[in-house]
């Protein structure tokens, strides 16, 4: 139990280090963009966390608990999955596409009629509003401000990103602590130290695009652009590394977990 204390610890100093991986930190920077709001970058980086960190445990129970052997096909596969979707974000950012969603779905930017009906969808009932009077409660309060899209959008970046290195780091718990319940254990630590650090990264990238956005639209639409461009070019590199260069559609991959 001594020796396992500095070891958690670790996991978590880990985690927040892994958190700042190229690929994440672009793939937030794409979603972050669009934010008007410092705290609303913040909460984007911890839900990319908790979808990352849901990811990293079940892969991990699956090699910790029941020695699931992942083959190398599969493996370049799920890493591909991230440069596909690194592209698809950068694409949305340069053709306008995310920012005409992230209008269309958060609520702020809804006609009080339009708000009524994502609530009743939701199960809610609500008196339709007259234009300018704000909803009350804190359902309504939740999708005026940032809206159901809004947190699902990181969530299921997060949950592709942990396939890319659930397995690099399962492996690297197993060689590390042999009593399942405490490997267990390190990835549940490692996965909130990925949380806070994506957390803290959002924070910061958030700032500027946040400043440009209310003073400077010009240079803030060049940072956006340029986010784009970063995600299309390190997504296409991914994805030529793990299909070309470590052949996933050969007879004979190779893969190692990283």
């Amino acid at each position: 139990m001594v020796n396992l204390v500095p070891v958690i610890g670790v996991g978590f100093l880990l985690g927040a280090r892994h958190a700042t991986d190229p690929d994440h930190v672009i793939a937030v920077s794409t979603i972050v963009s669009r934010q008007q709001k410092i705290r609303h970058a913040g909460l984007i980086g911890a839900l990319w966390g908790v979808g990352h960190t849901i990811t990293i445990f079940f892969v991990g129970v699956g090699i910790i608990l029941f020695n699931l052997t992942i083959p190398p096909r599969i493996g370049l596969a799920m890493e591909t999955s991230v440069g596909l979707m690194l592209i698809f974000l950068g694409v949305l950012n340069l053709t306008g596409v995310m920012e005409w969603i992230t209008h269309r779905f958060t609520p702020s930017h809804l006609q009080p009629e339009e708000i009524t009906k994502v609530l009743h969808r939701q199960g809610r009932k609500t008196d339709l509003p007259q234009k300018g009077h704000k909803l009350d409660g804190p359902l309504q309060s939740v999708l005026e401000r940032l809206g159901l899209y809004q947190l699902l959008r990181p969530l299921a970046v997060g949950l592709v990103h942990g396939l890319a290195g659930s397995a690099a780091v399962a492996l690297l718990v197993l060689t590390t602590i042999h009593d399942p319940r405490w490997a267990l254990v390190y990835l549940l630590i490692f996965g909130v130290g990925t949380i806070v650090g994506m957390m803290l990264i959002t924070i910061i990238i958030g700032v500027p695009f946040v400043y440009t956005s209310r003073r400077f639209s010009p240079f803030h639409r060049s940072l956006s652009f340029v986010s784009g461009v970063v995600s299309v070019a390190f997504g296409l590199f991914i994805t030529l590394q793990n299909s070309v260069l470590d052949g996933l559609f050969a007879a004979y991959p190779h893969w190692t977990p990283r």
